[in-house]
């Protein structure tokens, strides 16, 4: 390109900024070089455009910089498309996000790698902008997207983890749920609050633990005869720390999401990682820490690893094929000694021989320690101490001055399906203040164990969308606390003829008869027709039937009952014509239940339930399964008062958990509540109605008939949509303590 050429294309940009000028030649240099005249003819109309809208030089700059390998990637058409893209965001408020939006293209068009997606992908942010700026102030938008710089920052993060269609839908669950709050919305785009990530995490490839956890229980349990609870975490929002697997005294920490990896499947990955921890769980012991160096401590870890993927593979000869594939294979001369600290290299080398017999290394170090390693194992009572030796020796024999350098070698070292052997490593050199602050932590947890469990997570049904909000809702669950059972015993007394009008109906309910149970192996007796006929078999040459016994069982009920209340601020109104509030009536109808109940011998347990937005939950056992209609369990019955407001689909939810575990042929779920599912964080009626009902559905896929006993005189306009036909309207609550009673018998008999 000479002069003249330059003089020409400086005088097609219409753009007066001298800070241009020094970078100039050197643009259109590389624009002619990769670019036809049409595209370079478009790169300086865009340039001009981009130069109209007032944002200063920066933004000219970058798109004479950056579009030309953009239009080489995904085709000279996106040229135009970019530079009118640019100017419809100066023309609305947003005008601050076009730097960001410019400089975050050519790693979108590396990740979508043509112009069709790339042009759905502007659309897409464009969609964006309009509807998250327009929302707040109508439809004449003076006021910016508060949340667009924050995404185009996010966008080369998302465009990693997801298509574009995941990249699509998590856009819209942000615009449909934060459209009216700022600063809901910003945390949400710059993946600051929990929803965004779960929903990141549900738009993800690969393969999602949450799908698969089942499987791995049962793998460990059948082919490691171990249990553990898993505590999955997240890779995708801590890059620079790279969080690692590990196992300690609460659990597995595992990543939630695997993508396939040398040909190695994800549910394979899973299996890998597990086999590994399930070894070390097995076979190695403590190292006292304090006495060894940061190097000396990587050393020990390496060959431990080693040894327990030896003894793994040993037991299961199938799984050397899929840890070879995921075990790095580092070259012998890769990694330079004298100018790069090449200790992970040399332990890399070491770990992956120990594993695969046709290393091919000749190293005569690394020869001889793994010849004393293998030895080791050998004799069949190696141990951790025995390999912190060995990798000590190692250390010291292959020790180089580079070792020391800032500038270690990291190529081909990291072994992706190995924990971070923090359960091996115990330290004894502790300080008077660090004593102090671990008896201070364990004194907090301790306290903390006493008044409650951790948060239960629950996802929410959204109706518009059709989909479930992730681990939307936060139930904590305690223990009712307890008040003076002499108060529940007195209202037993009041109704105490009603108590003997229920006992002759219990007398009918109750199974009277037993029935054989024959053919066993083992019973109560032995059933002399089956008996005999197998002496007759044994004595003809015949193998005969050992089940020569028989059982009885009760003829009868075979049923398990939860009964969750609602306790919500609104039962402690009093309603027309009553002498009691609708709690007080509660107190005496589940009193008269839970007696009627014991003397059935059902299993039968009561909680309450009451809410303070979807981040508060509280579901309060008052009876459990195992408890008996005993003092204790009046004294929490008469301690029940009322507060907060009534998100019923996640106390659904969570009762069913419990039931479906219950071994009972009918099991139901009674519901007392005096109103509609109701909170101060939802301004949409049908939102938790619909959720109640979906977590009625999902409980009766379960097997567990759920029954509503509603309190409220209008709840006929909403109580089918959520039950169907599955409920009770009581109009004269206080006849609440005779009905309740009757209704339970009537479900059950």
């Amino acid at each position: 390109m000479n002069d003249s050429d330059l003089t020409a294309y400086r005088e097609k940009l219409s753009c007066g900024f001298e800070q241009i000028d020094p970078i100039f030649s050197d643009c259109m240099m590389q624009a002619e070089k990769i670019l036809s005249p049409k595209g370079v003819d478009e790169l300086l109309e865009g340039a001009s455009l981009t130069c109209k809208i007032g944002r200063g030089v920066e933004p000219v700059i970058v798109f004479l910089e950056e579009m030309p390998e953009i239009a080489v990637r995904v085709g000279e058409a996106v040229i135009p498309l970019i530079s009118q893209t640019v100017w419809k965001i100066s023309r609305s408020p947003n005008g601050r996000a076009i730097l960001p939006f410019l400089q975050m293209l050519p790693e979108a068009s590396r990740r979508l790698g043509s112009a069709e997606l790339l042009e759905r992908f502007i659309n897409l942010l464009l969609d964006m902008m309009d509807q998250t700026s327009s929302s707040i102030h109508g439809f004449h938008t003076t006021i910016p997207s508060p949340s667009l710089p924050d995404l185009l920052k996010k966008i080369p993060y998302l465009l990693s983890q997801l298509s574009l269609e995941g990249l699509s839908n998590w856009t819209d669950y942000g615009i449909r749920n934060y459209r009216t709050h700022p600063q809901r919305q910003i945390d949400y785009f710059s993946l600051q609050s929990a929803d965004s990530r779960a929903i990141l995490q549900r738009e993800r490839h690969g393969t999602l633990f949450a799908d698969h956890e089942r499987k791995l229980d049962l793998y460990l349990k059948s082919l490691w005869r171990s249990k553990a609870h898993f505590v999955p975490y997240s890779e995708g929002f801590d890059e620079l720390r790279k969080p690692m697997p590990y196992y300690d005294s609460l659990g597995i920490r595992i990543p939630d999401v695997y993508d396939d990896l040398h040909g190695v499947s994800g549910i394979d990955r899973y299996r890998a990682l597990l086999a590994h921890v399930a070894a070390h769980q097995r076979w190695t012991g403590h190292v006292v820490a304090d006495n060894y160096s940061p190097f000396q401590r990587i050393a020990i870890e390496t060959f431990e690893d080693a040894r327990v993927d030896r003894l793994a593979t040993r037991e299961y000869p199938g799984l050397r094929k899929t840890l070879l594939k995921l075990h790095p294979f580092p070259g012998e001369n890769d990694c330079d000694p004298e100018k790069e600290s090449c200790i992970r290299h040399r332990l890399a080398m070491f770990s992956h021989a120990a594993l695969n017999p046709d290393h091919g290394y000749t190293n005569p170090d690394l020869l001889e320690f793994l010849s004393r390693f293998h030895a080791a194992l050998a004799d069949g009572a190696s141990s951790t101490q025995e390999m912190a030796s060995l990798a000590i020796s190692y250390i010291a024999r292959t020790r180089r001055q580079a070792d020391l350098s800032a500038n270690v070698y990291f190529t081909d070292t990291e072994v992706s399906y190995r924990d971070d052997n923090r359960h091996m490593w115990i330290f004894i050199e502790e300080g008077d203040e660090e004593e102090m602050f671990d008896a201070e932590q364990k004194r907090k947890q301790s306290e903390e164990e006493i008044h409650g469990l951790p948060p239960r997570h629950y996802p929410e049904w959204d109706y518009k969308s059709k989909t479930y909000n992730p681990d939307w809702v936060s139930l904590y669950e305690s223990l009712h606390p307890s008040a003076d059972a002499a108060r529940i015993d007195a209202l037993l007394s009041k109704h105490q003829a009603l108590a003997k009008q229920l006992k002759r109906l219990l007398d009918l309910l109750k199974p009277q008869r037993y029935v054989r149970v024959r053919y066993q192996e083992e019973g109560s007796e032995l059933d002399l027709d089956v008996a005999i006929r197998s002496l007759i078999e044994y004595k003809s040459g015949v193998n005969p039937d050992p089940r020569i016994n028989m059982s009885h069982r009760h003829d009868g009920r075979d049923i398990a009952v939860m009964l969750l209340i609602d306790l919500s601020e609104s039962v402690d109104q009093i309603p027309d014509g009553c002498q009691q509030s609708i709690l007080e009536l509660s107190q005496e109808a589940v009193s008269l239940l839970g007696w009627a109940i014991e003397q059935l011998g059902d299993s039968f347990a009561i909680a309450g339930f009451s809410s303070n937005t979807r981040h508060e939950v509280r579901y309060q056992h008052i009876k459990g399964y195992g408890e008996h209609w005993n003092d204790e369990v009046k004294g929490r019955l008469a301690a029940m008062q009322a507060g907060w407001s009534t998100r019923m689909g996640a106390a659904i939810r969570h009762s069913a958990h419990y039931l479906s575990t219950r071994q009972a042929d009918k099991k139901l779920l009674l519901i007392l509540t005096d109103g509609e599912p109701a909170d101060i964080d939802v301004h949409d009626d049908r939102l938790l109605i619909e959720d109640s009902r979906k977590a009625v559905q999902e409980a009766d896929q379960e097997g567990i008939y759920t029954y509503c006993i509603n309190l409220d005189p209008h709840a006929d306009e909403y109580v089918r949509d959520i039950f169907g036909n599955q409920f009770t309207v009581i109009d004269r609550v206080e006849r609440l303590p005779e009905q309740l009673p009757r209704l339970f018998m009537a479900l059950t008999k």
